[in-house]
């Protein structure tokens, strides 16, 4: 693997007109501020598209062909290792970890997550004058009891926080119950029953399941319903929209259709990967089809690190996390290094790859930054404005550090090559136990340097125990004082 580098991809462009101009246009109302379509997958891998990994097993010609129209990043990261906090981050520029939910993720009858009066980037851009809608995976909870009660109106649901339209699954396509909702109310009520699946790609939990609920028909449906939207909002210039939509894939059951079965080198996981490809393809078509391509930021990304375990490792040749150690729920890379690519024609220059340090947590200040809101102290607290980074405006580093976390709640700091992690083992799925007891004299966590040592192979913790300290520091500053920006 090659060397991380740092500093961020500065563009021969910069110079350019248009770039000079772009602030201004960005803080005009109307049109003039630009479509915003947000495509998180779940559990998609560094190593599954095709534009990061040379070798995948697995045909992503749409992620490919996004990539040579935008702007790759090859450091990019959630800020946790799994679902529900990763996307906390992505909707409110804020880590999970300093709100109730300190690891883990919730359920499918888990209460609201986010906090009522939170700003979150659906609310600031409805403020702004977008229409702001969003489809598929939820898992942020729904409602306030403890457990909800999927017969009555729902309460607080994503319109209750910014949203003027939402469509979707309540949690993982794994997580009982199985059911579709729009709004505050369910469009099947779960009066059936699933006994689960077992198998380690088809496996999903037992429990309530509407009627007509179809594991196979979830991600297409999702797909038709952002397609809609498009359509239907490309017909309105003078509003300009915001679409969220969070695939459900290809997170377990890995249940792709039957046209995908064998499409890939990698089972059932690289066919549902490569269908996922596809309705990432149809998306981007509706946008084209719409006239909405050059006034659309286009950003398709992963939600953290692929769940691919050492028994799919010795089936298949494929590397879902490519060469990053760990996987999904790990504090290695492998569970937080996620692809990123973001497209905007005339504004991000086609082919490009940046190497800056970059977090899920961002697309909030960066958002604001493109349509001209000055966000207050007590929203976005770990936002970074990345938008020079995508326009190629700059040497600077935007993001000095990053703080992320694992299933179990280890914590790990990243600032410049070195990264800290606060204790021993993955802190997730890839090794047994997770966390490791330290023996008498030896390192009592992780230090490494991820420009020498991409693969986090030689734990130099006791060979800098001045790193060591400063990140240590660094880390409780951070963590105490609540927020990570400047404000």
């Amino acid at each position: 693997m090659v060397p991380v580098n740092r500093r961020s991809f500065c563009s021969t462009l910069a110079a350019t007109t248009f770039l000079q101009v772009l602030p201004a246009i960005a803080r005009q109302s109307g049109s003039s501020k630009p479509n915003i379509v947000f495509v998180l997958c779940d559990d998609l891998g560094w190593g599954d598209l095709g534009c990061y990994n040379s070798r995948s097993a697995i045909p992503t010609p749409n992620a490919n062909r996004l990539a040579t129209q935008g702007m790759r990043w090859t450091d990019m990261h959630s800020s946790d290792a799994v679902c529900t906090p990763s996307r906390y981050s992505v909707l409110t520029g804020r880590y999970c970890w300093r709100t109730v939910l300190k690891n883990g993720t919730t359920e499918g009858y888990s209460p609201a997550l986010i906090e009522p009066n939170r700003m979150t980037v659906a609310s600031m851009l409805k403020a702004e004058g977008y229409y702001t809608a969003g489809v598929g995976k939820w898992h942020l909870g729904l409602g306030n009891d403890v457990r909800a009660d999927y017969s009555k109106p729902l309460h607080p649901v994503p319109t209750d926080i910014g949203f003027d339209y939402y469509f979707g699954i309540p949690a993982s396509l794994d997580m009982p119950p199985y059911l579709y909702f729009e709004n505050d109310r369910v469009i099947e009520q779960p009066t059936s029953q699933t006994d689960g699946g077992t198998d380690r790609g088809a496996f999903w939990r037992a429990g309530d399941m509407a009627p007509h609920f179809d594991f196979k028909q979830v991600v297409p449906t999702v797909t038709n319903k952002a397609v809609d939207i498009i359509k239907q909002h490309g017909s309105k210039p003078a509003q300009p929209f915001f679409l969220y939509v969070a695939m459900p894939s290809p997170h377990t059951p890995w249940l792709p259709l039957p046209e995908y079965e064998g499409r890939s080198r990698a089972g059932a996981y690289g066919d549902y990967v490569a269908e996922t490809d596809d309705m990432l393809g149809r998306i981007m078509a509706q946008v084209d089809a719409s006239g909405l391509t050059n006034n659309t930021l286009f950003i398709f990304t992963s939600d953290n690190g692929a769940d691919w375990r050492l028994e799919d490792q010795a089936l298949y040749e494929h590397r879902a996390n490519a060469d990053w150690r760990g996987q999904k729920a790990d504090i290695w890379e492998g569970g937080h290094r996620i692809p990123f690519i973001a497209r905007w024609p005339g504004h991000i220059r086609p082919d490009s790859v940046a190497d800056e340090l970059g977090c899920l947590s961002d697309f909030m200040a960066t958002t604001a930054a493109i349509t001209g809101v000055k966000l207050p102290h007590d929203a976005a607290e770990d936002s970074f404005n990345q938008l020079p980074v995508l326009l190629g405006t700059t040497r600077r580093t935007i993001r000095d550090s990053l703080v992320d976390h694992s299933w179990d709640g280890m914590f790990c700091i990243q600032q410049g090559d070195w990264k800290l992690e606060l204790g021993l083992g993955s802190g997730g799925w890839s090794s047994k136990p997770e966390h490791v007891d330290p023996v008498p004299g030896g390192p009592k966590g992780q230090l490494y340097n991820l420009a020498e040592d991409p693969r986090e192979q030689h734990n130099l913790y006791q060979e800098h125990p001045e790193i060591v300290e400063q990140l240590t520091k660094l880390l409780e500053k951070l963590q105490s004082q609540g927020y990570s920006r400047s404000l």
